[in-house]
């Protein structure tokens, strides 16, 4: 449902890498070798994600988090999980129709998931996949 054209300009675009990934192999590849840190920082400014909520959706501690501040690069298994945050944020900006209420959607307590923010989610593919199944069924008017 979500192009990745549109997720790689939720992670910071050209700005963030130096060449466009076409398509889904693309992007497979870019994560395979690491997502630069300013993709990271692309999507909490996007969509105010602070650093607990961050820590927590990308189960990574805050020295690890620190430590690939300097390197510039996240490894290939956060970098996969960067990808699912952004995926999903940029998801809800397609479905809500625009950043600001994807961002309030994201931080707020939803009934449809047990009362618990989106966002706290994330950190689990099966939480995930709820998360997105409930963004299609808002997208196709199902009463969520």
């Amino acid at each position: 449902m979500v192009r990745p054209a549109r997720i790689m300009d939720t992670l910071g675009g050209r700005a963030v890498f130096k060449r466009t990934a076409r398509g889904t192999g693309g992007l497979i590849a870019q994560v395979r070798s690491g997502l630069p840190y300013a993709a990271l920082e692309a999507v909490c400014s996007r969509f105010q994600i602070g650093q607990r909520d961050l820590i927590a959706a990308l189960d990574l501690p805050a020295r690890t988090l620190a430590r690939r501040k300097r390197q510039r690069r996240l490894r290939a298994d956060e970098s996969d999980r960067l990808l699912r945050l952004g995926r999903i944020a940029t998801l809800a900006e397609q479905v809500l129709g625009s950043r600001e209420k994807a961002s309030s959607w994201l931080h707020r307590p939803n009934r449809a998931l047990g009362n618990v923010a989106p966002l706290h989610h994330l950190d689990t593919d099966v939480g995930t996949r709820e998360v997105e199944d409930l963004l299609i069924r808002i997208a196709h008017g199902v009463h969520s």
